[in-house]
């Protein structure tokens, strides 16, 4: 059996995987692999795929599978997972810390002290409590942080098309969201029916001065309809870890007002690092003992 990890991972995991095979860490060795394990980096086409023919199993340490052509994989016999449940802690943290620090000007405040200035009117603060928060999608990372907005004192909203009912959140369409939200914080997988979802239509019907969060694909968004909305002040604020092409050298965003921008950093803490390596290790240990 020859595991190939294909991106960074915690030092100690290809020590734990050498009780299953071979481990390396070199993609040359793509055409001896059983198992590969990626994360974000490595985007598992169907020229990757092609040059894999003893592949068996592939693992993305991380939450989503759009990365890897799923549909190329499974018709070559080849299963494919992730790790869910590892990442959840650590992107709905971040996901808060980006809507508390928008309201808060930290950003701003930080690089005008230490630019000598002293911003005390300029910066006015407003808080989050009496606030509604309204999430697309409800799954483990957006259940994180509704719990954290309650904790808080916002009132929490959430759509998504398969779930009815929740206990951390009350449940309404994708208008209510949009009419609603004083924040909203975007958790959705990227499909065909999701990709470019919050465009110059959605954003229409969006209450004026709503802030947005993203820290799940970059590709739910049109980049220009949200640039242009920045500028006008219809939306006051946007922050994401995630965009449309990373990095995003050509981003309007870039470029764009009242934007609070992440290098993608939302699975990188050392606790989601250790969290990856159990998952990881689990589903390589459920797979060689069939």
């Amino acid at each position: 059996m020859v595991i190939l990890l294909a991106d960074p991972f915690l030092p100690d995991l290809p020590e734990r995987l050498k009780q299953f095979g071979t481990v390396s860490e070199d993609m040359a060795d793509i055409g001896k692999a059983n198992i590969l394990i990626v994360r974000s980096k490595t985007k598992v086409t169907k020229e990757i795929i092609d040059k894999a023919p003893n592949l068996q199993f592939i693992i993305r340490g991380g939450v989503g599978v759009d990365t890897i052509d799923v549909a190329y994989a499974e018709s070559k016999k080849i299963e494919v997972t992730n790790t869910p449940e590892a990442s959840s802690l650590a992107v709905a943290e971040l996901a808060f810390a980006l809507m508390i620090a928008m309201p808060n000007h930290i950003v701003e405040a930080d690089t005008s002290m230490k630019q000598g200035k002293w911003l005390k009117k300029e910066l006015e603060r407003t808080e989050l409590h009496g606030k509604v928060l309204g999430l697309i999608g409800i799954g483990r990372i957006a259940r994180e942080v509704a719990i954290r907005a309650k904790a808080f004192g916002m009132k929490v909203i959430a759509c998504a098309k398969y779930v009815q009912s929740s206990d951390v959140a009350e449940m309404v369409n994708l208008d209510t969201v949009y009419q609603q939200s004083d924040y909203i914080s975007l958790h959705t997988p990227l499909t065909d029916e999701t990709k470019g979802m919050i465009n110059s239509g959605a954003i229409a019907k969006m209450k004026q001065g709503v802030r947005i969060i993203n820290t799940c694909r970059g590709q739910v968004i049109i980049e220009e309809d949200v640039a242009k909305a920045l500028e006008t002040g219809k939306i006051a604020g946007y922050a994401a870890d995630v965009f449309y092409a990373e990095p995003p050298e050509n981003s309007p965003l870039l470029k764009a007002p009242h934007t609070l921008l992440t290098p993608h950093i939302g699975a990188s803490t050392e606790e989601n690092l250790a969290r990856l390596g159990d998952c990881i290790v689990d589903r390589v240990s459920k797979f060689v003992s069939r």
